[in-house]
């Protein structure tokens, strides 16, 4: 950058002992020339190292270094920038899923509130028919009384020698039956309606016990197939790990072709049946329900070969 800048200055003054000369000004040509000289040692001065040996190499590497710096910052910059989008990456599949976990939980309070408040009032309009079918069975209790003090107060006027016209019992009879056909009426009323909401109910919690049933064999088969995943990936290795073009995938086929093929379970089933023993053999053991897991190292060398 000095040179340039000593380069720039000695050009702009031999540009002006041009002028100088043309127009004929000894004193400026002089002054200028004495200036121009100056500047001409200086820029000797300058450009004096780069004539030494072993200057451009070191300058070159000097220059590399710098390169090397700026693409190892480039890159920390990139890496901090990956880093940042990998965070806000899984910091939004996070909030992703607590939203999911939230609207779930959320779901599943307005259902039970729901459920409850149905219930309460299903309750409640059982309740209320169930006094009323107790306030009618009071009023049929009260007519039975009236019809015994009746029957009662008949009898003492008769010892006494007074008797009621036949129409007042007519009268009297025909109103009791008139409220007993009404009160008849209300009771088998009352009663339909105590059915109903007893019917209601009954199918309420039987969707519940369903519902209920489902939430648990969901999770027992979320459960299972987790435990699958599990036994699969110690039997067979991580199937991110270890792709389905991998070397392993033919063992992998053939371990399970008892899944895609009858004849091929039928030959297994058949290989296998040739071995059932008791369980009490001395000379064996049963088949197992499932695979057989192997088991962990015996020493560090083998889980080196393991691993």
């Amino acid at each position: 950058v000095a040179a340039l800048r000593g380069v720039a200055r000695v050009t702009a003054l031999c540009r002006a002992l041009q002028c100088s000369e043309d127009q004929g000004d000894e004193q400026g040509w002089a002054r200028t020339r004495e200036e121009a000289e100056a500047a001409l040692q200086e820029l000797r001065e300058v450009v004096r190292p780069l004539r030494e040996p072993g200057y451009g190499e070191a300058l070159r590497r000097k220059a590399e270094r710098a390169r090397k710096r700026r693409m190892r910052l480039q890159r920390r910059k990139q890496e901090a920038k990956a880093a940042k989008e990998e965070e806000a990456a899984r910091a939004a599949e996070r909030e992703a899923k607590i939203d999911q976990w939230r609207a779930k939980c959320i779901q599943e309070v307005e259902e039970k509130n729901r459920e409850r408040e149905l219930k309460a009032a299903a309750d409640s309009v059982l309740s209320e028919v169930r006094k009323k079918q107790a306030d009618t069975k009071r009023m049929m209790d009260v007519l039975r009384g009236l019809e015994k003090l009746r029957k009662l107060r008949k009898e003492a006027a008769a010892r006494k020698g007074v008797c009621p016209p036949p129409s007042a019992d007519e009268a009297f009879e025909n109103q009791v039956e008139s409220l007993k056909t009404l009160l008849s009426a209300r009771t088998e009323l009352y009663e339909a309606e105590e059915r109903a909401l007893k019917v209601m109910l009954e199918r309420e919690q039987e969707e519940e016990r369903k519902r209920e049933m489902e939430n648990k064999q969901k999770k027992e088969r979320g459960r299972l197939l987790q435990q699958k995943l599990e036994m699969d990936s110690k039997l067979f290795g991580d199937p991110a790990e270890f792709p389905l073009a991998h070397l392993l995938q033919p063992f992998r086929d053939y371990y399970l072709q008892a899944e895609h093929s009858v004849a091929a379970l039928i030959q297994i089933r058949h290989a296998w049946d040739q071995y059932l023993v008791p369980a009490d053999h001395p000379e064996g053991s049963c088949i197992p329900p499932g695979w057989v897991l192997p088991s962990l190292p015996s020493n560090d060398t083998w889980a080196t070969a393991v691993r």
